[in-house]
């Protein structure tokens, strides 16, 4: 495989793994305009990777694989879905250009962080992603940052929900990070009263899908919150089996939002994925740290959704079923769509992303020969 121009590369064990995962169908879009090969280094995620994706899966478990892989591509860009330890191993490669590309938009404080500075590029979403930047960075070379959307979005998954005539509301919570300040998931404190409540809004379907994270979560208080909500939404089902209530572990969540009416979520890149695919539907989002303005000052999304916490979470059956019946934030959720996706429409992003790589890959190319020939380097 040495004809690969990009290397989509990741780390992680497979935990993780639906970092890239989310990107397979975007980057075989790529890898017919320039070749592409994933490279891995948890041999468990080089065969979780093959039963998904005919790309090529690289594996390179140790340092000194990777630096001999590397030396026998002639690859031109590498792409990052994370903020790994081990992403240095890689960017210490100074023969290609390095790209951040994240695995979604949110407001989480790990969206904005100085490992920004150790890529060639960051591809962000739009405005909301560069003003995170600039508000939570010092000494940030903006011209880094490429604005290309978020190209997942522009893919039509098969929906993984059955039809019905009840209004659907989806509850879709984050984990709970890898550290105090980056804990949104509202899974261990009212995670088992939002499904409660939900539960209560008259002709109403309940669909339960967390993060990936969330079903693996050694937290004790996750895992009980977690089983609260499962079985809350169990016992709901035996007691109207006509419902629909269903928990969605697995799965693609782009493929449950078309046919859900509103969405509890938290903190995360869903509630922003709910805004760009469903902007004229109903969102609401929970503050874990009940601090309503530093929440409304952290995350602009919360000033076009109903913002819910413990002190009013026992009126959100109330609350929901107001917004189902009246959406009175249908045009703050227009206005901030364009805040945090520019003006780009269904096929935008992944055209913004195709063309932003070729560039790279050509920019490449031109910064190689001009060092091997002594010329003048032009971006």
């Amino acid at each position: 495989m040495n004809d690969a121009h990009v290397l989509a590369y990741y780390a992680d064990d497979p935990t993780r793994s639906y970092q890239l995962i989310q990107w397979l169908e975007v980057l075989e879009v790529l890898h017919e305009r320039h070749p592409v090969a994933v490279v891995v280094r948890n041999p468990d995620v080089a065969t979780l990777l093959a039963e998904r994706t005919a790309l090529p899966i690289l594996l390179a478990p140790s340092f000194a694989e990777l630096t001999e892989l590397y030396a026998s591509l002639d690859a031109k860009v590498v792409l990052y879905c994370n903020n790994s330890s081990l992403n240095f191993n890689s960017l210490v490669d100074g023969t290609k250009l390095h790209v951040h590309i994240n695995h979604g938009e949110s407001d989480k404080q790990s969206m904005a962080s100085n490992n920004a500075k150790a890529y060639d590029r960051v591809f962000v979403a739009g405005q909301a992603a560069v003003q995170r930047h600039l508000d939570g960075l010092l000494e940030l070379d903006t011209s880094r940052l490429v604005r290309i959307g978020r190209p997942q979005l522009d893919l039509r998954p098969a929906p993984l929900l059955a039809p019905t005539h009840r209004r659907t509301v989806l509850y879709a919570p984050t984990w709970e990070g890898d550290a105090d300040y980056n804990d949104y998931t509202s899974v261990d404190s009212i995670g088992p009263e939002v499904v409660r409540q939900v539960l209560a809004v008259p002709d109403v379907r309940v669909v339960y899908k967390p993060h990936p994270k969330v079903t693996t979560s050694l937290a004790p208080a996750i895992q009980s919150g977690h089983l609260a909500i499962l079985t809350a939404i169990a016992e709901a089902a035996e007691r109207e089996p006509d419902a629909g209530h269903t928990t969605v572990l697995t799965g693609n969540i782009l493929a449950v939002m078309p046919d859900c009416d509103a969405m509890v979520t938290d903190v995360s890149s869903v509630g922003l994925d709910w805004l760009y695919l469903c902007t004229d539907k109903p969102i609401l989002i929970t503050d874990r740290h009940q601090d309503a303005a530093r929440f409304r000052d952290e995350v602009p999304v919360s000033h076009c959704a109903d913002v819910v916490d413990e002190s009013n979470v026992g009126d959100l059956a109330e609350l929901l079923t107001a917004r189902l019946e009246h959406d009175e934030l249908h045009l703050d959720r227009r206005a901030m769509r364009h805040f945090y996706f520019d003006d780009i429409q269904v096929g935008d992003s992944t055209t913004r992303f195709l063309d932003a790589v070729t560039e790279l890959v050509r920019l490449r190319d031109r910064l190689v020969h001009a060092k091997l020939h002594g010329d003048a380097i032009t971006a």
